[in-house]
């Protein structure tokens, strides 16, 4: 039987010495930071790896590093710690006379399109609770749903969401942009299809891009590689990279109104069915949602109920 962790011999000063020790890789320098002796950080990190049964630490001239255990005890270090700020925010916007806090994490094009109006309508409803916003990228959003990081969070409908319970929430329309000098924009053509647009390089998002995951299965289904030139983080160096003539881009035209006018860029729609593309909103599954945030979910489902 996996003998367990007895909480009582962890404490948070030695969770954040093990933290502060694994990241500058140095006892002395950890001790420092969290103002302890160096012989009473030493029998800190001792008790600690007993406590948990495992070698955390590997101890060179070089410095310290992290066993593949370490890695593991970091990661849920961090968590706690997370978990311990929110603890704190939360009963402080209680003390504060803010009686509700809900993490809402959403895509770019979630947040340009369709949040601002339901959530400014929400909140002058529901002054006393905080809405905590952060725009992020669909994978991310499932992992911090699933970690209990975010309570609500809106992505795009084919990222993988195992442990999520997930709804309908709006839909966008993806076109293709392009710089006014590159040949699509002088072919003058409105509309086009996904495979004749993979004649020509692409700019993309990177890691974690439902839309990205999106494109280069279409371009699988088509037969023909999809050239990635470029690969960026947002919507808006996307825009910045098409502007520039490095390649066409497939994106959420709402999201970025302001830059193709801005740019001067070519909007060109496709005809493909995937291009009208659904958002969702999810929840992890199993979890207790509080009062404040069972109240936003229905409003983002029902935007003009009363």
């Amino acid at each position: 039987m996996a003998s367990t962790i007895n909480p009582a011999r962890v404490d948070f000063v030695t969770l954040r010495l093990f933290c502060a020790v694994a990241q500058s890789g140095s006892i002395t320098k950890g001790a420092e930071a969290c103002h302890l002796a160096l012989s009473a950080a030493s029998r800190r990190l001792s008790d600690f790896e007993a406590a948990t049964g495992s070698k955390l630490l590997e101890r060179s001239p070089q410095g310290i590093a992290l066993t593949p255990a370490g890695h593991v005890a970091m990661q849920h270090a961090m968590r706690l710690f997370q978990g311990f700020e929110q603890f704190s925010s939360e009963l402080g916007d209680y003390s504060s006379g803010v009686r509700g806090h809900v993490r809402l994490w959403a895509n770019m094009s979630a947040l340009t399109e369709f949040l601002p109006t339901t959530l400014a309508t929400f909140l002058g409803q529901h002054p006393d609770i905080r809405v905590e916003v952060e725009e992020q990228l669909s994978g991310d959003i499932v992992r911090a749903l699933v970690d209990g990081l975010a309570d609500v969070g809106v992505f795009a409908e084919n990222t993988p969401a195992y442990g999520l319970d997930v709804q309908p929430f709006q839909t966008d329309e993806l076109v293709v942009l392009c710089a006014k000098q590159h040949p699509l924009a002088r072919s003058r053509v409105k509309q086009t299809d996904f495979k004749s647009c993979l004649a020509h390089e692409f700019v993309g998002l990177n890691r974690s891009s439902s839309l990205l995951e999106l494109t280069s299965r279409a371009a699988e289904q088509a037969g023909i590689p999809m050239r990635l030139r470029v690969q960026v983080r947002s919507f808006d160096a996307m825009c910045h990279m098409i502007a520039a003539n490095l390649g066409i881009g497939v994106v959420p035209l709402a999201a970025c109104k302001a830059q193709v006018e801005a740019l001067d860029l070519k909007v060109v729609r496709l005809k493909d069915a995937w291009a009208t593309r659904r958002l969702l909103m999810a929840t992890k599954t199993g979890a207790e949602l509080s009062p404040a945030a069972r109240l936003l979910v229905r409003q983002l489902l029902h935007p003009t109920a009363p």
